[in-house]
């Protein structure tokens, strides 16, 4: 009876075409298997982009709509249409309460004013031209020294 031998010299053989396969195949296997992921990852971002086109596309057939423009003016700009009153109105919640301002000429940083600055701007300067200067009694005369001098 014959032992049978464990390398034999065609399995020797059938194992080096094997391994020549293995070395010939798995490079060119690999870069076609990134390939094809990098193919598929551009396939998803060439999808997202054309989505965002036809949003942004949207968004412009949207802006051509007189009324949306209005409405965007008035929420954006708080612009109002010719006749109409402005309201603002406050959350008492977020706002914290405020002191009453005291009687006399009204600061220039008033942030309840409405008025253009311009009009903020000519009030102070009557304001001022109301006001007496400092050292002023309301006489024409001028004052008198101080005695001991």
């Amino acid at each position: 009876m014959r032992v049978p031998r464990l390398f034999t010299v065609r399995a020797l053989v059938f194992s080096c075409v094997l391994l020549l396969a293995f070395v010939l195949v798995y490079p060119t296997l690999r870069s076609y298997l990134q390939h094809r992921a990098e193919v598929d990852e551009l396939r998803v971002q060439v999808e997202a982009a054309r989505q965002r086109n036809a949003d942004l596309a949207d968004d412009v057939l949207r802006w051509e709509d007189e009324a949306f423009v209005r409405a965007q003016a008035r929420e954006r700009l708080s612009f109002v249409m010719p006749g109409e009153k402005a309201f603002r109105v406050v959350d008492p919640e977020i706002v914290p309460d405020t002191a009453p301002t005291a009687p006399g000429p009204a600061s220039a940083l008033d942030a309840g004013s409405m008025l253009p600055w311009y009009a903020t701007v000519w009030e102070s300067v009557e304001e001022a031209g109301k006001a007496p200067a400092p050292g002023d009694n309301g006489t024409t005369e001028p004052p008198t020294p101080p005695a001991g001098g």
